[in-house]
């Protein structure tokens, strides 16, 4: 039994964190704490406001103090890590690991981490962020050696709008990012606004491929961080690998 905190900005798909936390069936805890998000919007600047360093510190204490001692904590959020850049995303974890005295991650290392133990090197991605972010991801990616063969974006502004997205829009939506580059071995979905968790297993059998979700690889990174890595059934391809 681990508990992982979870930082995650705003109001949209945070209820995904509770219903995963009751199909890890080993009594590990993922207490969730909400950032303080200023301006919803997948735009530049905003999300650098809520990456920012003294915002991730006040989240890591709250949610200490709310749930006692923690295994790990991760930022559950994609796109405001990655638009930091690779080396500031990198710094972005290391000042959260040093407030929190727990290893962090972010969204977005969990993603390149999902697809070392997928051994996934190419990859297609469906972003509801407009062009302009999904493009940021796709460097990021890339710069750990990970090849973005096609990117779809939905162009959504806010977290609040893509948390309102219907699952057979989502499984939809996963399929044709799919069609569009065949030869991926995986599907890439980056927004932890999005629902998911109940999705998994379809998603992946509706692609044929595993599907890697924002708020499935956030969990996957603080379970294995914090030594709580095994495999669980009905959260995907990759808490299968365990």
């Amino acid at each position: 039994m681990s508990t992982v905190g979870i930082l995650y900005p705003g109001h949209s798909a945070e209820d995904d964190y509770p219903r995963a936390e009751k199909r890890l069936q080993d009594g590990s805890l993922l207490p969730l704490v909400h950032t303080e998000m200023k301006v919803d919007a997948h735009r530049a600047d905003a999300l650098l406001d809520i990456g920012g360093d003294d915002v991730l510190a006040d989240g890591a204490r709250r949610v200490a103090a709310e749930a006692g001692p923690l295994d790990a904590i991760v930022w559950a959020c994609t796109s405001g890590s990655f638009i930091f850049g690779p080396e500031g995303a990198a710094r972005q974890v290391a000042a959260l690991q040093e407030v929190a005295g727990v290893p962090a991650s972010s969204t977005s290392f969990a993603f390149v981490d999902a697809c070392r133990r997928l051994d996934v090197s190419t990859v297609a991605l469906g972003a509801t962020y407009p062009q302009d972010v999904a493009d940021a991801f796709v460097a990021f990616l890339g710069h750990h050696g990970i090849t973005v063969l096609t990117v779809s974006a939905r162009d959504i502004i806010t977290a609040a709008e893509v948390g309102t997205l219907p699952a057979q829009t989502v499984l939809d939506f996963a399929e044709a990012v799919s069609a569009d580059a065949p030869a991926a071995d995986a599907v890439l979905l980056p927004d932890t606004a999005l629902h998911t968790v109940e999705l998994l297993d379809a998603l992946d059998a509706r692609v044929g491929k595993p599907v890697l979700t924002a708020n499935q690889v956030s969990i996957w990174q603080g379970l294995r961080l914090a030594d709580a890595d095994i495999v669980r059934p009905g959260l995907g391809t990759l808490f299968r690998k365990g």
